[in-house]
């Protein structure tokens, strides 16, 4: 129950804007109630990022083997792995915001013991998007890890960038040659993403190889 009461409210304000007050009133429950399942809101926010981040992990098998139709060209896969990416993202807007808050937010405020939980939950996570990554894009081999844990953090900080304050809209507005600072989510996440890929599957073919980009 609290966890659909709060994912309802993140398709209404921001991870920012939602309090445990409006929480339990939502809920039905007095705060203190609350309080005895769940020892904060943040709290509430790691569980209900971790189910988000699940379900998105499986629906995307089916996205990328309809996506991915390309598997000969290094530099086409990235493409078509970051667009299959972006495009799932676009349509899992509290998971985006959940993402682009749990370092700032959500981890503060909470007890060792959910911080270890939620920590362990998320490397889980992880595994489990580096191992579709590895299965589309073979040649990453053992960086495949690494450029799931780098996906994750690219994916909060454009959603972040993306949403600018009232003011900084306003700016942005009112000066064009601010409004090339502007960015929009889903092309922006696609570039570097696909940026990030190619990146990381280069620098993995340098090392098999023993070759160098230095000239």
């Amino acid at each position: 129950m609290l966890d659909i009461i709060t994912a309802a409210m993140l398709e209404e304000m921001p991870v920012g804007e939602v309090s445990l007050n409006e929480l339990s009133r939502r809920v039905g429950l007095a705060k203190s109630n609350v309080l005895r399942y769940f020892e904060s809101r943040e709290a509430i926010l790691l569980e209900l990022l971790d189910h988000a981040w699940k379900q998105w992990t499986a629906e995307l098998p089916e996205q990328l083997s309809k996506g991915m139709v390309v598997r000969s060209c290094s530099s086409k896969q990235a493409e078509q792995f970051a667009a299959v990416l972006t495009d799932s993202l676009s349509r899992h807007r509290v998971l985006c915001d959940l993402l682009s808050s749990q370092a700032g937010v959500l981890e503060h405020n909470v007890s060792q013991e959910v911080a270890a939980r939620y920590k362990k939950a998320a490397v889980a996570n992880v595994d489990a998007l580096a191992t579709l990554a590895r299965s589309y894009l073979p040649k990453l081999g053992d960086r495949a890890p690494e450029l799931a844990a780098a996906m994750i953090m690219v994916i909060g900080a454009v959603w972040t960038h993306a949403r600018p304050s009232k003011a900084m809209a306003a700016a942005y507005e009112a000066d064009p040659t601010l409004a090339v600072l502007r960015m929009d989510f889903a092309s922006s996440l696609r570039q570097m993403l696909a940026t990030l890929i190619a990146g990381t599957l280069t620098r993995g073919w340098e090392q098999a190889t023993g070759a160098s980009s230095r000239p």
